[in-house]
């Protein structure tokens, strides 16, 4: 936020504007706010630290903003608002800014704000409508194999995966990494200098793959992410919204792709679609057949992108040198896709397989049951079945 803050400001460095939060040196901060500041963009924890300290005197204060208002109440953070909130002057102007407005939300706002004028920005629809919604279900143990084999086959160059506990997230990227994908975590045991060199690497591109939970997640601001991974269904429905929503921005289009892996999960999307009023498309997993297509599409592109780049005109003519020496080429091309594709991606016996369902699924606007098939025993009961991976790719029934 302070960024953003920076580059409307422009070239008005009279207006001065400091950044406070928890694992940055808290004596930096102090000498700043002691030399004088304008605008003071933080996360209660560290505002409140600076408060007791006597060092961040709030009665001058003019405006109070709260930013991402419902996710702080998410985690925990009221009754710190509130008492930031009573030491500010009442003549103040305040604003909150919220990505959903459930009843405490709409509380807090009866209570802090005068008279407030509610302003939405979005549709009838709660969700970005350039943001392609899914589902997929698969099995525990395959999840990160589904996502090396998406993200090879749409050739996503960034994307962020969401899990719901710190271990999973760094297990993921553990596995990610087997796969031969560029992986890293953030969550909360990873301190401020940490945290901004994984994002750092994310931003400028050299990091592929951001594996992080809901709350490290908190102010990631990257333009250009191709799509959202879902590992873990997000506890509420808003903590859904606020994860897609780093897609399909500025205009772009994005995906948004969670994974479903037993009864309460598919139960969880069926509780998103309608908060968001969106229907989630429900997709196979893609065949070997046809992730080895979606390669040769790339290198055709890519055959296309470099014959008419000059940049590239003097290795162009050491290939033709290469090739004409009597080099076998195609040897030299399965050494660079063994180190690009993994055999577990193109090989079909490590696919990832789908679940029959029996109950049928539901894909474009077609309703149906999508999380496995039902049968009937005894006196008539019913019982849901899901598949679960047995060895080649095969799957066993087991009962939920």
């Amino acid at each position: 936020v302070s960024k953003e803050l920076q580059k409307l400001v422009g070239d008005r460095h009279f207006i001065r504007i400091l950044a406070v939060f928890g694992g940055d040196s808290i004596q930096k901060q102090i000498k700043s706010l002691r030399d004088g500041v304008d605008i003071v963009v933080g996360t209660p924890g560290r505002i409140k630290d600076l408060m007791s300290r006597k060092i961040l005197v709030l009665d001058q204060v003019k405006m109070a903003v709260m930013d991402e208002a419902d996710e702080m109440l998410n985690m925990g953070f009221r009754d710190d608002m509130e008492e930031i909130l009573s030491t500010i002057p009442s003549s103040r102007q305040t604003v909150l800014f919220s990505a959903t407005m459930p009843p405490a939300i709409m509380e807090l706002a009866k209570r802090y704000l005068k008279k407030p004028l509610h302003s939405k920005v979005t549709g009838d629809v709660v969700t970005n409508a350039s943001i392609e919604q899914s589902y997929y279900e698969v099995s525990i143990h395959d999840k990160p194999r589904l996502i090396s084999c998406l993200v090879r086959q749409f050739g996503m160059k960034s994307v962020i995966v969401f899990t719901n506990t710190k271990k999973a997230a760094d297990e993921t990227v553990q596995t990610l990494r087997r796969a031969g994908l560029k992986s890293d975590a953030i969550h909360g045991d990873l301190g401020q200098s940490q945290r901004n060199q994984v994002l750092n690497s994310f931003r400028s591109g050299s990091l592929g793959v951001l594996v992080a939970t809901d709350v490290a997640a908190r102010g990631i601001d990257v333009s250009n992410v191709d799509a959202v991974f879902n590992y873990d269904i997000p506890m509420d429905r808003e903590g859904y919204v606020h994860r897609i929503g780093r897609t399909g921005r500025a205009g772009k289009t994005g995906k948004a792709i969670s994974f479903v892996s037993s009864s309460g999960d598919l139960r969880k999307i069926r509780g998103i679609e309608s908060f968001s009023r969106v229907n989630m498309l429900k997709k196979s997993p893609p065949t070997s057949k046809e992730i080895r297509a979606s390669y040769v599409n790339q290198m055709t592109l890519l055959a296309e992108q470099v014959g008419t780049q000059e940049e590239y005109k003097h290795h162009s003519k050491l290939a033709e040198e290469i090739i004409e020496s009597g080099v076998d080429y195609k040897k030299i091309l399965a050494y660079y896709l063994k180190e690009n594709c993994p055999l577990d991606v193109v090989d079909t016996t490590h696919v990832v397989r789908e679940s029959k369902s029996s109950g049928g699924g539901r894909g474009g606007n077609d309703r149906g049951r999508s999380s496995g098939g039902y049968s009937h025993q005894g006196g008539g009961a019913r019982k849901k079945t899901f598949r679960k991976p047995g060895p080649k790719g095969n799957f066993k029934k087991s009962r939920t």
